[in-house]
């Protein structure tokens, strides 16, 4: 089975969306498909005013179709709502192609919390945009309550993974700041909420790690903190393992994958109770979801680092790919052993 995948988020970028679906291109050939890409590395890009790191890309009707034409997927998967996703999405439509969508970013919040676009103006857009689609995969069942009730159908569970390989514990710390040490990975940027992290009383450091437009803003206001930038793979997986507790202060996540990071790394978390920590967390004991913060990253400093690590192993990349694919075969009555792509049969 070929699916393409069309999405916005791509490389350089270092979000949960591009890390998904790289893990989901690396173990798809095992289960039997293979995943192609379009990517605003395909077109000329225009950086997002306000957002420079990200980057919109100048598709075209035309360019799209050529592309589908040229892969003849069985399926088209869009991604992202972006520039890329709507023309796909507009392609598809009008040429009878099938394709799936995926739900990744509470874009209604983002954009309330940054101009005055009520959120319900948000949701009657993308209700639109994912409604048409055979499928919409959701990453939690919190998401997916949420999603019903403004109105969305079709939905599809499609969980995620964690390279346990690559973030797991380590008998030394890599990284030396005074101890107990408070921990952030994400984005730098007003829907993370990091205010409600770094306005905390608490003892010892507290590390941000990430970018984005925020980072210069919180950095002046609040110089106690080490801001360390972008990192990755062995450089991140040194900080998760140099720190005691990760704080995720997020209230508009759909489901946190630096959260199963931090417990690949024996960390336990200290969140609110909301979609996300909800989900990965649950009733594991592997962290402290409550509505006063500064409370439950103290507590998560009692948790068992070991029933943190164990929790992760549930959660694999392996899983996760069978689960897109089984929802593409089902939207579309794909066999396990494939078909004709239908994309060359749809006029």
């Amino acid at each position: 089975m070929r699916v393409l995948v069309a999405t916005d988020a791509w490389r350089p970028q270092v979000n949960g969306v591009v890390r998904s679906l790289e893990y989901l291109a690396s173990e798809a050939p095992s289960l039997g498909a293979d995943i192609g890409f379009l990517t605003p590395s395909d077109f000329r890009t225009l950086p997002l005013p306000g957002y420079r790191e990200i980057h919109l890309a100048l598709a075209s009707v035309r360019r799209i179709e050529r592309e589908i034409t040229r892969i003849r997927p069985d399926s088209v998967h869009i991604a992202t709502e972006g520039p890329i996703g709507w023309i796909t999405r507009y392609v598809c439509r009008t040429r009878g192609y099938p394709f799936t969508t995926s739900y990744h970013t509470r874009f209604p919040e983002y954009l309330a919390a940054r101009w005055p676009v009520p959120v319900k103006w948000g949701y009657a857009a993308l209700r639109r945009f994912h409604n048409s689609a055979d499928g919409t995969m959701v990453g939690s069942p919190t998401l997916e309550r949420a999603l019903k009730a403004h109105g969305f159908r079709n939905l599809m569970p499609w969980s995620r993974g964690v390279d346990a390989e690559l973030f797991r514990p380590q008998s030394a710390r890599p990284l030396a700041f005074p101890a107990p040490v408070f921990l952030y990975v994400g984005r730098v940027a007003v829907e993370k909420n990091l205010d409600a992290f770094l306005d905390l009383e608490l003892p010892g450091s507290k590390i941000v790690v990430g970018d984005g437009p925020s980072r210069a803003t919180l950095q002046s206001r609040y110089p106690r903190a080490h801001f360390l930038g972008t990192r990755t793979g062995h450089a991140l997986a040194d900080v998760y393992a140099s720190a005691d507790v990760f704080v995720f202060p997020s209230l508009t996540d759909t489901f946190g994958m630096v959260i199963l990071e931090a417990l690949a790394c024996g960390l336990p978390v200290a969140a609110f109770p909301v979609m996300g920590p909800l989900d990965v967390i649950g009733k594991s004991g592997c962290g402290c979801l409550d509505a006063d913060l500064r409370r439950a990253a103290l507590a998560a400093l009692q948790v068992r680092r070991e029933e943190c690590r164990a929790h992760a192993l549930t959660f694999t990349w392996r899983e996760s790919a069978r689960q897109f694919l089984d929802n593409i075969r089902r939207a579309h009555g794909i066999s396990a052993e494939g078909s004709q792509p239908l994309c060359a049969n749809a006029h």
